[in-house]
């Protein structure tokens, strides 16, 4: 029973969670396009299970003065949520997602990551890089958008707006291509910022990738006990 017990508990470590935000494009170059369709789920991206999400406090554009209306859906038969955005000019948008925070029992703490989306429309491409002002943000160091699997990407982790260093960066691929991870081991990258919050990973498959920077800060409470948060700053960028 104590073998079985361990081996249940490692199978749950290895599975790190993301909470994932994948619109229907993200480069908007024709009008036909431009309904912008964006599904928010938390899930195993590699494994392409999924978890019960909560309605979140929003999905917003730019700022929290700028909610969209959500949608309840379902994902790997579990609740989720979507939302549509008219892009009606060129720009780049820029949309992140503030969950309810998810108390996880087998960790003990609780997981409150904030996706992040950068859309280019009609041939913008300037401002990329430009900070919304998040908590705990992740700020492209490479162009996001227009990637080829192959590519390096460089991020840097921004905590109240500072670089974050020593900070681990858990990197998944939303693996909707049926691929087989050799071990466990492999299923979750996972690479650290440098002295001035930078991290880089290079993207060995096309598809959606998600980079997640954890910073554990703060406490909340659960069945009268204190637990810590592990706040995640969030990217989802896509190599072709």
């Amino acid at each position: 029973m104590k073998k079985s017990f361990m081996i249940l508990i490692m199978g749950i470590f290895a599975n790190a969670h993301f909470l994932t935000s994948i619109p229907s494009s993200d480069y908007i170059n024709e009008k036909k396009d431009s309904n912008l369709k964006i599904d928010v789920m938390f899930i195993h991206p590699f494994e392409q299970t999924g978890m019960t999400m909560e309605k979140p406090i929003g999905v917003f554009l730019e700022s929290k003065e700028n909610p969209l209306v959500l949608v309840e859906t379902k994902k790997f038969e579990h609740k989720a949520w979507s939302t549509n955005y008219q892009i009606k000019k060129p720009g780049i948008y820029k949309f992140f997602t503030e969950p309810q925070p998810y108390f996880e029992r087998a960790e003990e703490k609780f997981i409150s990551h904030v996706p992040k989306l950068m859309i280019s429309a009609f041939g913008v491409e300037d401002g990329w890089d430009t900070p919304l002002g998040l908590k705990y943000e992740i700020i492209p160091m490479v162009k996001p958008f227009g990637l080829y699997s192959g590519n390096i990407f460089q991020g840097k982790v921004l905590h109240d707006g500072k670089p974050a260093s020593n900070v681990e960066v858990e990197v998944e691929l939303y693996n909707e291509f049926g691929l087989k991870a050799p071990t466990d081991a492999h299923i979750t990258q996972v690479v650290k910022t440098d002295d001035n919050g930078v991290f880089s990973f290079v993207m060995n498959h096309k598809g959606w990738w998600g980079f997640a920077a954890l910073i554990e800060e703060g406490e909340k409470e659960f069945e009268g006990k204190k637990y810590p948060i592990e706040n995640g700053a969030l990217l989802w960028i896509k190599a072709y």
